[in-house]
This record gives structure tokens, sequence and C-alpha cells, in this order.
């Protein structure tokens, strides 16, 4: 039986700043990041507390193909697609964490995956990201 994806994070960018710092501060700034990778972040983060939603965290920052692969092997169940929405979506009305505070880290909207997040459409993306970047 294949076990459904556990429930998102309250504060997606904090948690998503979070992540992102450990990462970069682990194995530099890269593209993607492994599913294994994030796993370890999320487990070294404050987050972690026994429960492990480290997928949401793989959603944003692992390339789908890696995400697909990670949830064929472990049996659960997730969408990536519909989560990196919701992540997207919470990092655009969250006010906690400045993007910029990341350090070491250039922003770089490449592993946003904009064609798997809006199936190829573009339209409005310009207000989005400056939602979500407060520019």
């Amino acid at each position: 039986m294949k076990e459904s994806c556990a429930p998102s994070p309250t504060n997606k960018k904090e948690y998503i700043s979070d992540i992102g710092k450990i990462l970069v501060e682990e194995n530099g700034k890269k593209k993607y990041y492994k599913p294994e990778e994030v796993k370890k972040a999320h487990g070294k983060s404050k987050w972690y507390d026994g429960l492990d939603f480290s997928c949401w965290a793989m959603c944003t920052f692992s390339s789908h193909a890696d995400f697909e692969s990670y949830h064929e092997s472990t049996g659960e169940v997730c969408d990536y697609t519909e989560m990196k929405s919701e992540m997207l979506s919470g990092l655009s009305v969250s006010t906690t964490v400045d993007w910029t505070e990341i350090p070491d880290i250039d922003i770089d909207a490449s592993w946003l995956d904009f064609e798997d997040v809006f199936g190829g459409i573009l339209e409005g993306i310009g207000d989005f990201i400056g939602a979500i970047f407060d520019v």
C-alpha cells in the first residue's frame, strides 16, 4: 500500500529559506539538489522534530525526475507539480523571511521550473515573481 505525503509546512517561505541555507552551506550552490541532500538538510533544520516532511523541500530544490525517482523508490505518493505550486503560493503570501538574507546564494529562479508548475502558461508570471521577491 502506498503512503500519502506528509502535510506541508505552515510557514513555507521560512521553511524553504532555512532548508536553502543549509543546502548551500553543506553542498554549495547548485541548480538542483539530490533528494538525499534535501532530506539531510531537513534533518539538520529546526523543522525536524521526528516528522519528515522533506518532500516539500524536495519539490522546490530537486529536479522533477529526481523527485519522481525518489518517491517511486519509497512508495510515497506525492505530486511534484501540485506540491511545487503550493510551496510557491506559500512563498508569495508569507512575509516572515527576506529571500535576500540567504547567505552566498544568488536568487536564481531556474529551480522554479515554471513549465512544470504552470503547464507552460507564462502569462502574468512577472507579477507572480514580483510578489515572491517583493520587487
